[in-house]
């Protein structure tokens, strides 16, 4: 499984089965990403928010959960930053990854 060329953000929503709350295939998705494809390279201070590298094509993608008033911070978000944005926020950790 990889991120397509195209692709900049790619959005989980959490979806009621059968009574119970669970991850839509988004959320798996992120999930499936994150820990076999991605390499994680810096977390902000607060660790809501992960910055990973696309070794495949070197592309910044950054986790996080937008939905803060959610249990959990809600379902997961992954979106393309450019070096620039990730550098200003991420500072120096971006250059080491």
């Amino acid at each position: 499984m990889r991120i397509l060329p195209d692709e900049v953000e790619i959005v989980g929503d959490w979806i009621v089965v059968g009574g119970q709350v669970e991850g839509d295939p988004n959320c798996e998705r992120i999930e499936e990403l994150i820990s076999k494809h991605l390499r994680e390279i810096a977390r902000t201070s607060g660790g809501w928010e992960t910055l990973y590298l696309d070794p495949s094509d070197n592309r910044l993608w950054e986790l996080s959960y937008p939905k803060g008033e959610m249990h959990g911070g809600g379902p997961p978000r992954l979106r393309w930053l450019s070096k620039d944005e990730a550098s200003k926020k991420y500072g120096n950790q971006v250059l080491a990854g």
